[in-house]
This record gives structure tokens, sequence and C-alpha cells, in this order.
């Protein structure tokens, strides 16, 4: 290990830690955000129908009342606007990662790392001032399409600097690892600006969390962006340009005879360890912002800076709701960080058994079982505890357990996939397999339940939709795994 490479892979690590920062802001400020930029619709909803003359036996306060009610947590307009904010970003991401993958191939890995990690950090930094909520969209689809361009380049161009298999499995192991120190920063981070957001800097003069959240994006990218484009273009990817031996990647390779059973079962498995994350994990925020437990802290939160604001008049507090909706965002933050350090810990248990096992199957059978088995029962118990304010502390305690199994998966992939894509396919292939199977077939268990949620038939509650969703998913997984092929048994071009 030169100085050089553990340049690269410090920056590989920032990198993936990044990504994950990004990825894990929408569940922590998605329902704040919702329930401030749909205000000026609520409005206009209000203005008009009241325009068109109000029904027989209604006064106006009885449409205002109707009419709000569609924008609340589990009805209509809510959980349409929570679903679109889930699902669409990740199908921009995915489609446009697929052409990223591509690209990755043709331009070289270095110089699509360098302009997507730019792509993502100014999209994250403008999201923070977004005033409608189909600007927000538009921003976290950008976001969406950067980190999913940048994971597959990045797991390509490490896979290539570190030819040796073992140092290769120990780099590509440990640095993804870094991808939940992310998702600890973003919950963190998320704790630290709720609990202080009426000290910063206005923003359309109020001091909502969120924006501040999205706005944070932007600090860790500075040093990828000054230090990647001078990193080492993947000598293997190089030499084959330089030689005039590069072939041209195609999509339809991916589904000749050689290749076409691995990339269709890459890509359903890897979509049913994203779906643990989507359909539940990633959901718990908003579930948990209802909790009993949630509710009550959050009270004496704003009780105590009331009680320091009046024995202070220099404190400046923002309007009850939106303090109340900080206080609420501070507490589900915390939650969330007890899954981000289980993901942590699962990152590292992966990276440490990827030397061990030799078997692919069994290393993935270690974290997709299990998790098969209790990530559904887990949310379904919650949904029994949502009245309960004493439970909070054990579902802290599940949480940090699902986050080891089902985030350990996640730095399986980016193991696994480079093993089993020849040089030319390779970016191709896992942008194939990372963005249609994870970022749109897997994170399409968030629309799923959701859409479940949102059911007055059904009648079901986040969690509960969150547990069949995920449950459906996971059976498909674990049969799946069984099948999956060696990567002893395919042609490495490197």
């Amino acid at each position: 290990m030169t100085s050089t490479k553990w340049l690269i892979c410090v920056i590989a690590s920032i990198g993936f830690a990044f990504d994950i920062y990004e990825l894990l802001m929408l569940p922590l400020i998605a329902k704040p955000a919702l329930q401030e930029l749909s205000q000026p619709r609520i409005e206009a909803e209000i203005k008009e129908a009241v325009a068109a003359g109000l029904p027989e036996g209604k006064t106006q306060a009885d449409i205002e009342t109707e009419i709000k009610n569609r924008w609340k947590p589990g009805q209509e307009n809510y959980v349409s606007w929570v679903r679109t904010l889930f699902f669409v970003p990740a199908i921009f991401g995915g489609i446009f990662g697929l052409l990223g993958g591509y690209l990755t191939d043709r331009l070289g890995r270095r110089f699509v790392l360098t302009y997507s990690i730019l792509l993502y950090a100014v999209s994250a930094c403008a999201a923070g001032y977004a005033q409608s909520l189909e600007v927000l969209l538009f921003f976290r689809c950008l976001v969406f399409i950067g980190v999913c361009v940048e994971f597959v380049a990045a797991v390509a161009w490490l896979a290539e600097l570190f030819p040796d298999p073992k140092q290769r499995q120990r780099v590509l192991g440990y640095t993804q690892a870094f991808s939940s120190v992310g998702g600890f920063l973003v919950s963190f981070v998320a704790h630290l600006i709720a609990g202080n957001a009426e000290h910063l800097w206005e923003i359309y003069g109020g001091h909502s969390a969120w924006r501040y959240t999205l706005i944070s994006g932007l600090i860790p990218a500075i040093p990828l962006i000054v230090i990647r484009p001078f990193l080492p273009e993947s000598p293997v990817w190089q030499k084959k340009k330089d030689e005039g031996t590069l072939r041209r990647p195609r999509f339809g390779e991916l589904f000749s005879p050689a290749l076409g059973r691995t990339t269709i079962l890459t890509t359903i498995v890897f979509a049913t360890s994203y779906a643990f994350a989507f359909g539940a994990l990633q959901q718990l925020p908003q579930i948990m912002r209802d909790h009993a437990g949630i509710v009550e802290q959050a009270d004496e939160i704003v009780a105590e800076k009331q009680a320091e604001a009046a024995a202070n008049p220099e404190i400046k507090l923002p309007p009850l709701p939106v303090l109340k909706a900080n206080a609420q965002d501070e507490l589900v933050a915390g939650v969330q960080l007890w899954q981000e350090v289980g993901g942590l810990i699962g990152r590292f248990i992966l990276a440490f058994l990827a030397v061990l096992i030799i078997s692919r199957r069994k290393l993935l059978a270690v974290f997709i079982i299990p998790a098969a088995l209790f990530v559904p029962a887990f949310f379904y118990w919650i949904s029994t505890q949502l009245e309960n304010p004493d439970s909070v502390d054990m579902i802290k305690y599940g949480v940090f357990l699902a986050g080891i199994l089902i985030v350990g998966q996640f730095s399986f992939w980016g193991n696994y996939i480079p093993l089993v894509f020849p040089v030319h396919l390779r970016g191709t292939g896992e942008g194939f397999a990372a963005n249609i199977g994870g970022r749109v077939l897997g994170t399409a268990a968030a629309w799923f339940a959701l859409t479940l949620d949102g059911s007055e038939k059904l009648n079901l509650n986040l969690a509960q939709a969150g547990a069949i969703v995920v449950a459906i998913y996971a059976v498909i997984g674990v049969i799946l795994t069984f099948v999956l092929p060696e990567p002893e048994s395919l042609v490495e071009e490197d």
C-alpha cells in the first residue's frame, strides 16, 4: 500500500459516506418539508373552492378542514407526494445511473466520478432553498442521478486499482463500510441542526431545520471535488484504451448467453436488498414522528425552549408549529442514529467475512436470511407499539440489529458485482444491476408500502405496510440467493 493508494482509499471512503449522507436525508426531512411546502397549495385550493361556491350545507370552515385533512400524514395528498419524493428520484437515478455506467466504460472512471460528485453536491444545496414541492422534487432527482452514477464509477475504479483479489476484497469492503458513517453523520447533523435551528441564518424568513439539513450536503463534497481529479485513472481501463483493445460496451451483451443469467439474478437479488431499506427501514422516521413517546418528548423540549425564551428576551423562537417540528426532527434523528451505528457494524462485519468466506452465496446468506426473518416481524411489532410511550428504547435496539442485517448486504454488492462482469462491461453491468435492480425495483418497495398505508380499504399503518412489502421481497431474495452465480465460475478479464 503506497501513500497514493492510501489516499485513494480515504477519498473513496469519503465518497461512499457522502453518497449515503445524501440519500438518507429524505426520510429525515420528508414530513416537515412536505408540511411547509404544501401550505401555498392548501391556501390556493381553499381559495379556488370558495370562489367556486360553497356546496349546500357546508361552511367555509368545513371546506378548509376538508382540504387541510387531505394533506395530513396517511391521507391522499400527503401519501401521494411522499411516495413521489421517494420513488421518482429513484427512477431518474436508475435510468441515468445506467447511462452513467455506460459512460464510465466509455469515458473513464475518474472523469465520471468527478462530475457526478459535483452534480449532487450543488443539487443538495439548492434543494434546501426550494419554495415548492416541484422544485424540491427536481433537485432530489439530480441528487439521485449523481449518487447513482458515482457509486457505479467508484466501485469499478477501486476494483481495478487493486488487482490482488484479497486486497481488493478488503479495500472494497472497508471503504464501503464508510457509507454507514455517512448515514451516522446525516442523523447526527440533522439531530444537531434541529436542536439549534433557531440560531442559524434565516431562509425565507424562517428557521426550518429540514432546509439546513439539505444544505449541509454541500460540505463533505468539497474535499472530493478538490482532490479526486488528481487521483490516477483505473490502470486496467487506461491500458486497454491506450492499446486500442477496449471493446465498446453494449447493453445487449448483458443478456448474452454468457452473462444473461448473471445479469438477471444479480439485478433481482440486488433489488431485494434495497427493498429491506426502502420498504421498511427508511420509513421509520415517518413512523416514529407520530409515536406517543416521541410526541411526549417533543412537547417537553418545546416547553424547555419556551421557558428559556421567557427568561431571556433576547432569544427569538420560531412559530410553535416549526418549533415542535424541529423538536420531533431532533428526536427522530436520534432514533435513526441507532440504525446507522448498526449499519456501520454490519458493513465492517461484511468486510471481515468477505475474505474468510469463499462462497459469495454463503456470504450473502449470513445477512439476508436473518434479515428476512427479523425485519418483517420487527416492523409488525412496531405497529402495535405506536401508542406505547415506553417502547422507544426497544425500537432503538431493534433498529440497531436491523441496520446490521440490512446495510451489511449493501457492501456485499460492491464486492460481488465487479467480479462477475468483464472490464469493458464492468460499469455497464454494475449500472444495470445497481440502478435498475436497486434504485428502481428495490426502491419500488417504498412506493408499495406507502400505497398500502394510504389505502382506506386495507386500513393499515405504515409499519404494517412495510412489514408486508418487505416479507414478499425477502422470500424472493432468499430463494434466489442459493442460485446466484459464484464469481469463480465466471471468467475475469483482469
